[in-house]
């Protein structure tokens, strides 16, 4: 069937030749509110989200049709006023492209060492000021795929509400729907939309839910073993730096929660 026409404006074309498998819920468009973001044209809709909850079968549907509609689905935090309301700053795809995981790696951890303390630098441990750049890819555990469904079938559980970006792979959704969690670590959207690219091509990661604050991504490919896993912490550490600091507490100890895990879940303070 053909897109509705109120998601069909997500598109600069009207979404025309696109098509979904299912009837979407009852929802709306969300528009970026220019007293929020004076900067943005404004021209399209961000987003179209959902009235209420949907089923993990609609996620699922939603995510199979991705490659004839061009709409990923993520399934947002009950708390959504930030998201109805149009309190956002989407960012055009091409902006993700601009930045490089390796580079904002790098940065962030140039950055944090020439702030603290040489007793601080081992919370880095083993790297402690030497950025260890980005982890070697790791081996397909699963299809992508079907391991998002998967993990959208266990968020679906907390009754979550959908949006839908049209964007030509998930990670973009992060930009384009104007998601401001992590901005208390990072001002910018886009950089970090550019790891999870990166993490979309070493691991298998698709992006399932979003929150105010939060992140949910599904893992095809995660580490395995306890270096490659605390590598890849170190990746994490850069990204959401909260999620080591207020959690376990250290690089090693991290790393052995996310050793063969499929869902990585990311929260900023």
């Amino acid at each position: 069937m053909k897109l509705p026409p109120e998601v069909g404006r997500l598109f600069a074309d009207g979404g025309v030749g696109r098509t979904l498998s299912i009837e979407l819920p009852p929802g709306e468009v969300v528009w970026p509110d220019p007293g929020y973001a004076p900067h943005l044209s404004c021209e399209r809709p961000a987003f179209w989200m959902s009235d209420g909850p949907v089923s993990a079968e609609t996620w699922a549907r939603l995510r199979a049709d991705h490659s004839r509609s061009g709409l990923w689905p993520v399934l947002l935090e009950e708390s959504v006023q930030s998201w109805s309301t149009g309190q956002i700053a989407p960012d055009s795809p091409d902006e993700v492209g601009n930045y490089s995981a390796a580079a904002f790696m790098a940065e962030v951890w140039d950055d944090w060492v020439e702030q603290v303390h040489e007793e601080h630098l081992g919370e880095l441990a083993p790297f402690g000021r030497r950025c260890p750049g980005l982890a070697a890819p790791a081996v397909l555990m699963a299809d992508p795929g079907y391991v998002a469904d998967w993990y959208a079938g266990l968020l679906a559980e907390r009754g979550a509400p959908l949006g839908l970006a049209a964007v030509e792979r998930g990670a973009d959704a992060l930009a384009v729907m104007g998601w401001q969690g992590a901005l208390h670590h990072n001002e910018w959207t886009a950089p970090l939309a550019a790891v999870v690219r990166s993490w979309e091509e070493r691991f298998g990661a698709r992006v399932v839910g979003m929150g105010f604050n939060t992140l949910e991504v599904s893992i095809a490919a995660p580490p395995v073993t306890p270096e490659h896993a605390l590598h890849v912490a170190a990746e994490h550490w850069a990204f959401c730096p909260d999620s080591i600091i207020q959690g376990p507490g250290t690089l090693a100890d991290y790393a052995e929660q996310i050793r063969g895990r499929n869902a990585w879940s990311f929260w900023w303070d």
